[in-house]
């Protein structure tokens, strides 16, 4: 996606957009970031890992899969704001492949998005530089990180790469003052196992125990089709051991209708409750839970559309 014109890295794919979506935020999953919201969402082609399991591979692998082949339609920065705005979006959602690849365009977007009253969020796999981060941090206000296992073994075997660098970037993001969930596709025999689900929760909650953790069902896809979708037994067991491991908020993803409430950590009382990417109520009142009191950790502050 990059190459050196004499002398300089230049982008690609700068402004060369593959999709342009208008998604509930909830979709993205972040679920303590202006629920009920719609989020502008925008990819171009590639990425930096290449999973075996990418469900977005077709966008992800593009260049890889057509010998360097590179799409996209020309975008203009005043477009992309002007595009979410009209259709109503509280924020812009950088998506479906790794924003870095496309990093020197979408900084210049996060940067017209904030002016224009439209918050940035990010959905990432971690696998950036304290270099990049100082770049975007400033004007990143949310972000889910996928942790994909806790090992440097099943990252060198699913994605080509290694776990270390993405803790890092959930404990630089958070710390950062960035709104961070975290999602783990739970793929069967292969992160499923009471260690290694308790590892990564572990993991999480050492960073805080106020991230939410999302534990998603996987399904075959890209070259791993001959494995079967997660049971949803082993995603509530899952769910049991973060919550046992000190997480605050343990959701799980892809089974509509399961564990998608958030409930107080106080007193257990539900304050929103979910069907799918849908809101069907939210008791939240300033961020606060109606029946104790207690501070629900998240950003719950107007999710009307930017005017």
């Amino acid at each position: 996606m990059r190459e050196n014109v004499n002398g300089t890295l230049a982008s690609l794919i700068y402004g060369r957009l593959v999709a342009r979506e208008v998604d509930p935020i909830e979709k993205k999953p972040m679920f303590h970031f202006l629920p009920g919201s719609r989020a502008y969402s925008i990819a171009t082609v590639g990425c930096n890992f290449s999973c075996q399991n990418c469900q977005n591979h077709f966008i992800s692998q593009y260049p890889r899969q057509h010998d360097g082949r590179l799409v996209g339609d020309t975008v203009s920065v005043e477009d992309i704001v002007a595009g979410a705005v009209e259709a109503g979006c509280a924020s812009i959602a950088y998506t479906y492949a790794e924003p870095t690849i496309a990093i020197e365009f979408y900084l210049e977007v996060m940067q017209r998005a904030r002016e224009a009253g439209l918050a940035n969020v990010w959905v990432s796999n971690g696998y950036f530089t304290r270099e990049a981060s100082d770049l975007f941090l400033p004007t990143l206000d949310g972000i889910n990180i996928d942790l994909k296992g806790i090992s440097d073994e099943f990252y060198h075997h699913v994605a080509g790469a290694n776990v270390r660098p993405v803790l890092d970037s959930i404990e630089r993001t958070h710390n950062a003052g960035v709104w961070v969930e975290v999602t783990t596709l739970v793929i069967p025999d292969l992160n499923d196992s009471d260690d290694d689900l308790h590892w990564t929760a572990e993991a999480v909650a050492g960073i805080s125990p106020s991230i939410p953790w999302h534990v998603s069902r996987f399904f075959p896809a890209h070259r791993m089709i001959e494995r079967p979708p997660t049971p949803i037994a082993t995603l509530e067991r899952a769910r049991r051991i973060g919550q046992a491991s000190g997480l605050d908020y343990v959701y799980i993803g892809n089974v509509p209708g399961e564990g998608e409430d958030t409930k107080c950590p106080e007193c257990g009382a539900r304050v929103v409750a979910r069907a799918g990417y849908v809101v069907r109520e939210n008791r939240l009142r300033d961020g606060r839970c109606p029946e104790c009191g207690a501070t629900v950790d998240g950003v719950w502050g107007s999710s009307e559309p930017a005017s």
